[in-house]
């Protein structure tokens, strides 16, 4: 049962932001599985993703692959936003360093704005690494939480 519950937890979520341009959509920490929440959203251009966290036991940050932006140094406590501008549309992957290898990573899709015109062709899809993530992934997490915790425990008392 406690791993059914286990299993539930690591589920992976996306929102879709509606298509006003004064939407900010807010990415938070998962700590107990490690994941952004939601770990993928769908927004326009001309949008804000907000990255807030406060009162964290370990340090996260959020930063994009290609280098669009970037939260800083990881800290227990973020709130940093990005707004993607026109001519930002596309797929951005971004991960926590420290947690990046327990696959701690996040998706950003961001559709043209209504104003422009496009074409099917340019339409984005999900990040390969966002499509592998499944069942698998979700259960070797499971084996790595309590490693986490003990890790973290001993760091705190070493320092």
């Amino acid at each position: 049962m406690l791993g059914i519950s286990f299993l539930s937890l690591q589920a992976s979520s996306t929102a879709v932001v509606s298509e006003t341009q004064d939407d900010t959509v807010i990415i938070t920490v998962d700590s107990t599985n490690l994941r952004f929440s939601p770990s993928e959203v769908v927004i326009s251009e001309g949008q804000t993703v907000r990255f807030f966290w406060s009162g964290e036991f370990l340090e996260h940050n959020a930063i994009a692959s290609s280098g669009i932006f970037n939260s800083g140094s990881p800290q227990t406590e973020v709130d940093y936003a990005f707004t993607f501008d026109k001519g930002t549309n596309g797929t951005y992957d971004f991960i926590c360093e420290p947690h990046e290898t327990l696959n701690m990573i996040g998706t950003v899709i961001v559709n043209p704005s209504d104003d422009e015109e496009t074409n099917a062709t340019e339409t984005p899809e999900p990040a390969e690494s966002s499509k592998s993530m499944g069942t698998t992934s979700s259960m070797n997490s499971l084996a790595i939480v309590p490693t986490l915790l003990v890790i973290a425990l001993v760091s705190r008392y070493l320092k």
